[in-house]
C-alpha cells in the first residue's frame, strides 16, 4: 500500500460552552475517505500521538485526535518521565465518561461535516488511558471498528465512577480489537480474560491480541517499553481491521 502525503492542522471543536482541541491529519488528494478517531494516553496529544494521527492518514483515512484533558488542562501534553506519569494520572482521574464520550461524538460529528469525509461508520484507537476510554466509545452508534491498546481499569473501574466500563459490552456496534502485552503488569491475565468472555458472551465480532515479552506502551516507539515486533504485528492488524470501512 502506497503512503498518502498528509496535511496535518488543529482545529477546535465547539459545542455550547465547550471548545476541545483537536489533531486533525488527512490525506492531501482530494477523495472519499473514512474518518477515524484517535484517543491519547494520559500524556495529552503529544508527538506519538500526532504521529499515529499522521500514520492512520497516510493509509487513507481522515483522522482525529480530540484533547481529553481539555475541561481540565487545556494544552496539556507531556513526555514519560516519572512526575509526568504522576500528572497525566492525576488528570485522567478527574475525567467523566459521559464528557469523554460527548467529546468523542463531537470530533465524530465534525467528521461528519467534512466534505471528503464518508458518513457510514467511523473508526477509532487509544492508547493506555485512552485503550480503556475506546473501549467506551465502541458503545457509540457510528463507531463501526474499534482498535483498543492496553487499556487498563477495563473490567474495574470506569471515569468518573460507576459501573466497570466492561458491563458495557453488549452496548458495542461494531467489530473491537484489544491488544495487550503479557508483561503488563497494570493489566493482569485474569482481566484480558475477562475482557475476552464478555466479548464472547455478547458475540461481538472481536479479536484479543497478546504479545508475549510485551510490557504496557508496546506500540510507543517514545517509550522505553516499545516493542518493535510487538508493534510491527499490532500494525497490521489495525490496518485490517480499519479496512472494514472502505
Amino acid at each position: 500500500m502506497t503512503e498518502q502525503a498528509t496535511i496535518t492542522t488543529t482545529v477546535n471543536l465547539l459545542q455550547d460552552n465547550i471548545q476541545v482541541s483537536a489533531y486533525l491529519a488527512e490525506p492531501k488528494e482530494p477523495g472519499s475517505y473514512p474518518g477515524v478517531v484517535v484517543l491519547q494516553e494520559i500524556f495529552g496529544i503529544n508527538a506519538h500521538i500526532r504521529e499515529v494521527t499522521e500514520r492512520i492518514a497516510q493509509l487513507g483515512y481522515v483522522a482525529i485526535a480530540p484533547a481529553l484533558f481539555q475541561r481540565i488542562a487545556p494544552g496539556f501534553e507531556t513526555g514519560y518521565t516519572p512526575e509526568d506519569i504522576e500528572t497525566g494520572r492525576s488528570y485522567a482521574m478527574q475525567t467523566q465518561a459521559s464528557e469523554l464520550l460527548s467529546d468523542i461524538q463531537l470530533a465524530i460529528d465534525y467528521l461528519k461535516n467534512l466534505p471528503q469525509v464518508k458518513k457510514d461508520g467511523f473508526g477509532c484507537i487509544g492508547f493506555c488511558f485512552g485503550g480503556h476510554v475506546a473501549y467506551l466509545a465502541a458503545t457509540l452508534p457510528d463507531i463501526k471498528a474499534t482498535a483498543s491498546f492496553y487499556g487498563a481499569g477495563i473490567t474495574t473501574r470506569t471515569p468518573g465512577g460507576g459501573a466497570p466500563t466492561v458491563t458495557r459490552t453488549r452496548e458495542i456496534p461494531g467489530t473491537l480489537y484489544a491488544f495487550f502485552g503479557t508483561e503488563d503488569a497494570s493489566i493482569p491475565a485474569e482481566q484480558v480474560d475477562e475482557i475476552a468472555t464478555e466479548l464472547e458472551k455478547y458475540k461481538i465480532p472481536h479479536r484479543v491480541f497478546r504479545y508475549d515479552g510485551a510490557d504496557h506502551g508496546f506500540f510507543c516507539n517514545h517509550r522505553a517499553s516499545y516493542n518493535p515486533k510487538a508493534a510491527a504485528d499490532a500494525w497490521e492488524q489495525v490496518k485490517q481491521l480499519f479496512g472494514q470501512l472502505n
